[in-house]
């Protein structure tokens, strides 16, 4: 059986900057409300028609393909992870395919949302183990910015996502103990909507009955009104608090489990990249597990939160930096909307 290895990775933000003052401009907040809770100064927004979640992708996929020393036409399976993806249907997977004039090939779409990365990793690191596949890119694309409310009411939320992608090429290797050691993936649904987008879905009825606006009776609650629209009804919801106290105790039990897997301890990790969800939440698990700052990479204060994307953008970030050298132990870690979390280990 083969390990997987990541031959290539790249990762694309767009060019708009906007900061925490510039949110100022749009709803009553301010740098220091923004920074004190978050740490995040500021982010990044894509071009409102030109570009989408797969044209991202598409640029951080030319980077990762170019480095693993391939071509469009080697690859040979797509898994895209998103949650803000260009059409409802179909999945990004196809549209970065077409668009990239890549052979009849497979393209998983994965909803994991802030963990979507990881589980894709996951997922391609069995095909590359199995011998099914040699050159997988997984793909971690999000754009955000077209769907956020960006008003006084919606501030917990959209002072938080910004835009960007990441990607990776995944090939096997016969090193011994190198590539991906283990991957480890978890669900909990118990509490999913407390963060949560109820519509579209008729799922929503159950849990938004009593909870005003709901869609009108008489249309058998299948239609927004004009009026719950303009109230926020289809907006993302997020009780804050409580996810926090959630992501400080499965972000640590998931890293945790993937070193204890191969008897490593914290102080073996040379760096853990976290999923970029909020500052204080990775300041708190480097804390609980006694992680130097040398130990840790962020840049949620750039980029704000990218969901599926923040792990490759941080990954990639964190090797152009030279923080990520041969032979390095990394462990990336994610929890995000569902509830999911995951981690990956692995020796560079």
């Amino acid at each position: 059986m083969y390990q997987s290895k990541i031959a290539g990775i790249g990762y694309y933000v767009p060019k708009n900057v906007y900061t925490n003052h510039d949110l100022t401009r749009f709803m009553d907040t301010s740098d220091e409300w923004i920074q004190e809770r978050t740490g995040i100064q500021e982010r990044r927004f894509a071009d409102r028609y030109a570009e989408t979640t797969t044209t991202m992708a598409i640029e951080a996929a030319k980077i990762a393909i170019e480095r693993a020393k391939t071509t469009a036409q080697d690859i040979d399976f797509i898994v895209f992870a998103t949650l803000s993806p260009d059409y409802y249907f179909p999945g990004c997977g196809v549209l970065l395919q077409r668009e990239m004039g890549m052979h009849e090939i497979g393209a998983l779409d994965v909803r994991n949302q802030c963990s979507g990365f990881v589980y894709a990793l996951s997922v391609a690191d069995q095909f590359i183990k199995t011998g099914m596949y040699k050159n997988i890119l997984v793909v971690g694309s999000e754009k955000h910015s077209f769907a956020m409310d960006f008003e006084t009411r919606s501030r917990n939320m959209s002072v938080i996502f910004g835009d960007g992608a990441g990607a990776v090429v995944l090939q096997p290797t016969q090193e011994k103990g190198k590539g991906i050691l283990s991957t480890h993936l978890h669900s909990d649904g118990a509490d999913a909507e407390i963060l949560a987008m109820y519509y579209p879905g008729a799922h929503a009825n159950k849990w938004m009955k009593d909870k005003p606006p709901f869609p009108d009776q008489e249309l058998g609650g299948l239609f927004l009104t004009t009026e719950q629209l303009e109230s926020g009804a289809a907006l993302p919801y997020m009780d804050g608090p409580a996810v926090f106290k959630k992501a400080i105790v499965k972000f640590p039990e998931v890293i945790k489990e993937a070193l204890s897997t191969h008897s490593f301890t914290e102080q073996d990790i040379d760096l853990l990249i976290p999923h970029q969800a909020n500052f204080r939440i990775s300041q708190y698990v480097q804390k609980l597990l006694g992680l130097d700052d040398n130990q840790v990479f962020n840049n949620i204060q750039k980029y704000g939160n990218t969901t599926a994307a923040s792990v490759p953008i941080a990954l990639c970030e964190a090797w152009e930096a030279g923080r990520i050298k041969d032979g390095n132990l990394i462990c990336l870690a994610a929890f995000g909307s569902g509830f999911t979390w995951a981690s990956a280990l692995i020796r560079w």
